[in-house]
């Protein structure tokens, strides 16, 4: 007989298997809840009836594995879904031993046991929820004719400024973990690809211990061609967001606000802009918050936060657009305009920055002079050599899959993750 899916259960005869979620073993009767990743279903035992079960649910324990076969009847009287099985077989595949963790226990605990962690019904959404982000950008994108490239993890140089990045050994030499595929998305777009994304790990050596940092993980990047300006990109990244997000909505909303108490807004369209000078004007104007002028040309974490009241008073809107920053806290690749200033932008959701995106420098003798400026030379040679043979107009962003999923649901990085790597967490 071929295993169905709780949730696909009906009347008639079925086999399911999954974990045990709550055993209660009566003199003469037991009542099992078995969960799979679908739903959960009461198994109901006479032992009367089977008496070769009695040696099974004698050694059964919560979180054990099992499989059961039998009719699936009507019953009022229970509450999942007002149905139940009455087995004609059971088979334990695994006995679990008694839990080293419990809900409740501390987020390290928790890390520590993460393959356990991760059977409870908020885990399955978040990565359900997850994997429907992840569907739904790729379906935006392959409807516009973008292609899905993969680029190397390993590089031969410090992928932008020489810092923050591991270095491995590699044979005889030495090589680094990519803490951005932006280099090679940008090749593609030398290379006629003209509209590519990617999803893949990320990995940043920084020593961080926020709730929003992580050294490795999973960033959905996009670079496109033929663009007129940075407000191309800007218009692509929110029509992105607005149709991810209502995918998300649509298959995980009740779901989210069920066991995570939060309510998943789709955006309107176009998402609200400032520049970074106006945004520490109506900070300061509004909630009296001041910085001084030499930390004005980038944005404070502080006021990163205060952007999401700042967008919610201004523009009723979760999300803010933050143009013009000071060129040398941007990117050397950043195009510039005539007055200098970066043609990019960070976006803010709900007060944490999301993505950093930008029109790129495309023209060979500028992107050189902007790396030579920064010092970065020598680093990026091999870069600087996609731009000396013709390169199109382009620009493109990142999105951290596990940051927007930590704002999905209204926790830290550590928890969205499927496996958690930061400065003190190399393991499971």
């Amino acid at each position: 007989m071929e295993r169905t899916y709780i949730k696909d259960i009906a009347p008639g005869v079925h086999r399911v298997q999954g974990f045990v979620e709550n055993f209660r073993n009566k003199r003469t009767m037991a009542f099992i809840v078995v969960r799979d990743i679908s739903g959960k279903l009461q198994i109901t035992i006479e032992k009367e009836k089977h008496p070769e079960f009695n040696e099974m649910l004698d050694r059964l324990t919560v979180h054990s594995v099992v499989c059961f076969e039998g009719e699936v009847v009507a019953n009022d009287y229970v509450k999942l879904g007002g149905i139940e099985m009455l087995p004609d077989y059971m088979r334990v595949d695994s006995y679990a031993e008694a839990l080293p963790i419990k809900d409740d226990s501390d987020i390290d605990c928790r890390m520590d046991y993460r393959w356990i962690d991760l059977r409870r019904e908020k885990n399955h959404l978040m990565i359900e929820l997850q994997t429907t982000l992840t569907a739904a950008l790729r379906e935006f994108l392959l409807e516009r004719n973008f292609l899905e490239i993969h680029t190397p993890k390993l590089i031969a140089a410090a992928s932008e400024s020489g810092s923050d990045v591991f270095e491995v050994k590699y044979f005889d030499g030495k090589a680094y973990l990519a803490q951005s595929p932006q280099f090679y998305k940008q090749m593609a777009m030398a290379s006629g690809l003209e509209r590519i994304f990617e999803t893949g790990p990320v990995f940043r050596a920084e020593k961080s211990y926020t709730n929003k940092h992580a050294t490795e993980f999973t960033g959905f990047d996009l670079e496109f061609s033929y663009i007129n300006g940075v407000e191309d990109v800007m218009k692509m990244e929110e029509e992105l967001l607005v149709y991810a997000l209502g995918k998300v909505k649509e298959k995980h909303g009740e779901a989210i606000k069920e066991l995570y108490g939060m309510d998943l807004e789709v955006p309107k369209l176009p998402f609200p802009r400032m520049k970074l000078r106006d945004v520490y004007d109506e900070l300061e104007k509004r909630y009296g918050y001041t910085v001084p002028d030499e930390l004005k040309g980038d944005l404070t974490t502080d006021a990163e936060r205060m952007t999401k009241q700042l967008a919610k008073d201004m523009f009723d809107h979760e999300f803010l657009f933050v143009t013009d920053y000071d060129a040398k806290e941007r990117a050397f690749y950043h195009m510039r305009d005539e007055r200098g200033v970066p043609q990019g932008y960070d976006l803010i959701w709900r007060g944490v920055e999301i993505t950093t995106g930008a029109q790129r420098e495309h023209r060979y003798e500028v992107l050189k002079a902007q790396a030579d400026e920064k010092g970065l030379g020598k680093d990026v040679a091999f870069y600087l050599e996609f731009f000396r043979y013709g390169c199109p107009p382009h620009g493109g962003f990142g999105l951290g899959i596990d940051r927007l999923t930590m704002l999905f649901l209204g926790l830290s990085i550590k928890e969205v993750q499927f496996l958690f790597r930061g400065p003190n967490r190399l393991t499971p």
